[in-house]
């Protein structure tokens, strides 16, 4: 960590903050197929620099178990050959998408004969702050060159070996390509006083996006100075109808919560109808305590499944991010909704359902990012939604919402082409 005055850290932040600017035009102006030979320079040496990744992310996985950060947070940091094999992938897939740069919104003709155009254009310079995701410094910045924005990252202490190591071979691959290195940058050397000065750098960066914990996202929004996307946590919820399979029941709950309990789009809490209860729980919460999670439920779940420990107010209103699950019978599908209405982050809901009329009700009501008909939750990503990787997730209304890939990197800008017209 470089110890320095905190207008010392200004100063020199702000230096590498012009510097992004600088390299974001070039990008800007480049070719597609410029910015995907930078995609495939990446990957290339992410595959080619696969040793050193996995070398420095132990370094972070030892220290993190020392700090006992727990079993969720370290399986987010880690970074094993088949996942980074897999993020070399994720640049490559992301580089055969359609290029967003130049897409038309809209078009019309005036009736002076002026033509109006609203086309994609980058951003600028974007900056994020996000945490123990070493995976993200590789998602948002093959997404940030396939959009033509320059990025700057702030990791977190917790991947500081791991994110080093990446943001090296990312700046070497984009001078292989022929662009500037500064179009990927870090304050990470700063600790919190880079974030910090990152926040407060209105002019210098466009758009801020903190992926992370509700506390630091919290942080994020009360303290930047700059426009911030809002990705938000995720209290997500799955409700069996009274109509509900059994079969897609227990394979879709126990893969909601069990195959990856330590992401956003995990179920956190399981609601079911009265009427279905007494043959869809046993089954459902059998499976998820073989899978190894902890079930908490309310009274009426406890006494068709002892095994089940009591369930506090506090239950609804977690994201356990870990093998944890509430669950809770409700009277009816109105009663689904109100719980959902109380205690979701607006991240992702399901209903497990036969019936159209209910299926159809939950999709106009809930108000998430996400509404899902019988599917997993897990479904909730931007690699699943075909975007070759995601910048986060969103759970605002304004701009982006849900996954974010590469046209939520974008801002538009008009263009008008005249023939000497001068307004009246």
């Amino acid at each position: 960590m470089t110890e320095n005055t905190p207008a010392q850290i200004e100063t020199v932040i702000h230096e590498r903050l012009r510097a992004s600017r600088d390299a974001s035009r070039g990008l800007a102006i480049a070719t597609g197929a410029a910015r995907n030979a930078a995609l495939e320079a990446i990957a290339a040496g992410i595959e080619s620099g696969v040793e050193r990744i996995v070398a420095a992310n132990a370094l972070d996985l030892e220290a993190g178990r020392r700090a006992d950060i727990g079993a969720g947070l370290l399986d987010r940091l880690r970074l094993d050959e088949p996942r980074i094999l897999a993020l070399a992938a994720a640049v490559r897939e992301i580089a055969a998408l359609p290029d967003p740069i130049g897409q038309g919104v809209r078009a019309s003709t005036l009736p002076n004969g002026i033509r109006l155009s609203q086309v994609r254009v980058p951003f600028g310079v974007v900056g994020a702050i996000y945490e123990a995701r070493p995976n993200v410094t590789i998602d948002i910045a093959a997404l940030a060159i396939k959009s033509g924005n320059a990025i700057v990252l702030r990791g977190g202490s917790a991947a500081e070996n791991s994110n080093r190591v990446l943001v090296a071979i990312l700046r070497d691959a984009l001078v292989l390509a022929g662009f500037a290195a500064d179009a990927i940058t870090t304050v990470d050397d700063f600790g919190r006083d880079g974030a910090t000065t990152l926040m407060a750098a209105r002019g210098l960066v466009d758009v801020l996006i903190p992926r992370g914990s509700a506390s630091l996202i919290q942080a994020v929004l009360t303290t930047a100075q700059v426009p911030v996307i809002e990705t938000g946590a995720g209290v997500v919820h799955i409700y069996l109808d009274e109509t509900a399979r059994l079969d897609w029941a227990t394979d879709i709950v126990e893969n909601a919560k069990a195959q990856r309990p330590s992401v956003c789009n995990a179920v956190d809490t399981v609601l079911v109808h009265r009427a279905a209860a007494e043959r869809v729980l046993p089954a459902v919460l059998g499976a998820l305590t073989r899978a190894g999670v902890e079930i908490y439920g309310d009274e009426q779940t406890r006494e068709i499944y002892p095994a089940a420990r009591p369930a506090t107010a506090e239950t609804w209103d977690t994201e356990h991010m870990s093998l944890v699950v509430g669950v809770r019978v409700v009277d009816s599908l109105d009663g689904a909704l109100e719980h959902i209405r109380a205690h979701s982050t607006g991240h992702t809901e399901s209903i497990i359902t036969e019936s159209v009329s209910a299926s159809e009700r939950f999709l106009a009501e809930v108000d998430s990012a996400v509404v899902m008909v019988n599917a997993s939750t897990r479904f909730t990503d931007g690699g699943e939604f075909g975007f070759g990787a995601e910048v986060g997730i969103s759970t605002q209304k304004l701009h982006a919402r849900g996954p974010m890939g590469l046209s939520e990197l974008t801002s538009t800008k008009w263009i008008v082409r005249g023939d000497g017209q001068a307004r009246k």
